[in-house]
C-alpha cells in the first residue's frame, strides 16, 4: 500500500510556467505533474482545488486545458512524509571516509524516494549504512549531491556531512566535477573522437523526454566530448566525458548524431538487445537465448573527479562497468568483430 504523502503549507515554492505552442491543449493536472513529477497527479487536482495553482491570475479546475499565451503559478508546500526510511540493501562502495562515500550503483535501482519507491532506493540503502546522512531542503535526497539515472549504472558520490554536501554540491553547480560515462552505442561511429555541442530543453510533446534544439531558441547550451574505444559490426563502444549536465545528456546527444545507446526505451532504437540481433541462435554464456542479453540503457557511469570537501585534494573514483554490459561487450566481441578488422 502506498504511503500517504503529507505537506506542510508553511513551506511553500513558487513554479512558473509560461505556456507555449506546443504545450497546449494539455490538461493542467498533467501538464503540472509531467513537469513536477514528485507531486502526483491527485496532489495536484487538490493543490488546484485548494487555490495554490493558477492561471493568468485566477483559479482554475483540474479538467481545464491549458492554452497558448497561459501562464501557470504554482505555489507547491512542501512534501514531508513519508519520512526517509532505512532499509537494509547491499551496496558496492568504491570509496568510504568521514566526509562522503562512492557507490557503484547498479540497473534498476533507483537513487531516492518518489512515488512508488520509498524504501528501495539507493538513499534507504545509505542511511542504513551509514546511519544518519545530512539534511537538506529536499528531504528525500539526504546527502545526495548528483544523480544518475535508475537504469544507468556506474559510480555514484553520496556527502556524509552538511560541510561536504555544500562543498560537492558547489562544485557540481560550478561544473568543476569531471565525469566520463561509457556507453554501448548502435552503429559504427565515424569519427575516432569528436564534440557535440547542441543546446537542449524539453520536448516540445512529451516533457518526460528532453530534445535537442535549434541554438537561440531558449534551450540550455550542452557538450559532449566523446572517443570511439572499440568499433563493431553494427555497434560501437564510446567513452563520453559530458562537460555540462543535462538531464539525459549523453543519451539525447548521442541519438542526435545518429548512435543512441543500445536498449535505450526512450531515446534509441529498441526496447531490449537478444542474442539473435547479434546473429546467432546460442553462446554458452548466454543461459536462455530467448531472454534478453541486455534490457537498460547501455550507458555506464565509469568515472568522476573533483575536489575532496575534507582534504583539499583531487580524487577520483572508479566503477567497473556492470555486468550486463560486460557481457554484451564480449558477445560483441566474438559475434560481431569491425568489418575492418575481417
Amino acid at each position: 500500500m502506498a504511503k500517504p504523502i503529507k505537506v506542510d503549507y508553511e513551506r511553500v515554492t513558487r513554479h512558473e510556467f509560461d505556456i507555449h505552442k506546443e504545450a497546449a491543449l494539455q490538461r493542467i493536472d498533467i501538464y503540472i505533474h509531467k513537469r513536477i513529477p514528485e507531486y502526483s497527479r491527485t496532489l495536484v487536482q487538490k493543490l488546484i482545488k485548494d487555490g495554490k495553482i493558477t492561471v493568468n491570475g485566477h483559479s482554475t479546475r483540474p479538467a481545464y486545458e491549458i492554452n497558448l499565451g497561459d501562464r501557470i503559478v504554482c505555489d507547491l508546500p512542501k512534501l514531508i512524509e513519508p519520512h526517509v526510511v532505512a532499509t537494509d540493501i547491499p551496496l558496492a562502495i568504491v570509496h568510504e571516509d568521514d566526509h562522503l562515500i562512492a557507490i557503484n550503483k547498479p540497473p534498476q535501482f533507483v537513487v531516492h524516494p518518489a512515488a512508488g519507491h520509498w524504501d528501495d532506493t539507493l538513499v534507504n540503502a545509505l542511511l542504513h549504512h551509514c546511519g544518519t546522512l545530512p539534511e537538506t531542503d529536499e528531504i528525500y535526497k539526504p546527502g545526495i549531491v548528483h544523480r544518475i539515472d535508475k537504469d544507468t549504472s556506474g559510480v555514484i558520490i553520496a556527502a556524509k556531512t552538511l560541510r561536504a554536501h555544500g562543498a560537492l554540491t558547489k562544485q557540481f553547480q560550478d561544473r568543476e566535477v569531471k565525469k566520463a560515462y561509457r556507453a554501448i552505442v548502435e552503429g559504427e561511429v565515424k569519427f575516432d573522437e569528436d564534440v557535440i555541442d547542441k543546446d537542449m530543453d524539453r520536448h516540445p510533446k512529451d516533457f518526460e523526454k528532453m530534445a535537442v534544439v535549434k541554438k537561440g531558441t531558449g534551450g540550455k547550451s550542452a557538450v559532449s566530448f566523446y572517443r570511439v574505444l572499440e568499433r563493431f559490426d553494427g555497434f560501437s563502444y564510446v567513452e563520453v566525458w559530458p562537460k555540462t549536465g543535462r538531464t539525459h545528456q549523453i543519451r539525447v546527444h548521442m541519438g542526435s548524431i545518429g548512435h543512441p545507446c543500445v536498449a535505450d526505451s526512450t531515446y534509441g532504437r529498441r526496447d531490449a538487445l537478444f542474442l539473435r540481433d547479434l546473429g546467432v541462435e546460442e553462446d554458452p554464456a548466454v543461459a536462455d537465448p530467448k531472454e534478453p542479453v541486455l534490457m537498460r540503457q547501455a550507458l555506464h557511469a565509469w568515472w568522476i573527479s573533483f575536489t575532496h570537501p575534507g582534504t583539499g585534494e583531487i580524487v577520483e573514483y572508479s566503477a567497473p562497468v556492470a555486468d550486463d554490459m560486460e557481457l554484451t561487450l564480449d558477445l560483441l566481441r566474438r559475434h560481431r568483430p569491425s568489418r575492418a578488422n575481417t
